[in-house]
């Protein structure tokens, strides 16, 4: 496959993760979608490193799937979390937070 088909599809899974990020109110889902554009930008950097030759764009994609992962555990924790208290994942709520200047209703 040539490098032009990579980066389309680095750009679309970017994108759908985009839209993901801004249209949705589900915090899972957010979650998702940022994890798709991470994925996007990993592709990039693998593509780039094999344009190049240079093992240096692999080695930052590993380092970034390392990071991907702790902040995965912290994610999906705060969540988790969130769900127990409030009941809810909705994104809505933080926005209650916000109106109420932090008081609690």
């Amino acid at each position: 496959m040539s490098p032009d088909m990579f980066f389309l599809l680095a750009s679309v899974l970017f994108s759908l993760g985009l839209v993901g990020v801004v249209s949705r109110r589900n915090l899972f889902v957010v979650y998702i979608s940022i994890e798709l554009m991470l994925s996007s930008i990993n592709l990039i950097l693998a593509t780039f490193s094999k344009l190049s030759g240079d093992a240096s764009g692999s080695a930052i994609a590993l380092i970034m799937i390392a990071v991907i992962a702790a902040e995965a555990a912290m994610f999906l924790a705060i969540i988790v979390q969130i769900n127990r208290l409030r009941g809810s994942v909705d994104s809505d709520d933080f926005n209650e937070l916000a109106q109420n200047g932090g008081k609690n209703a």
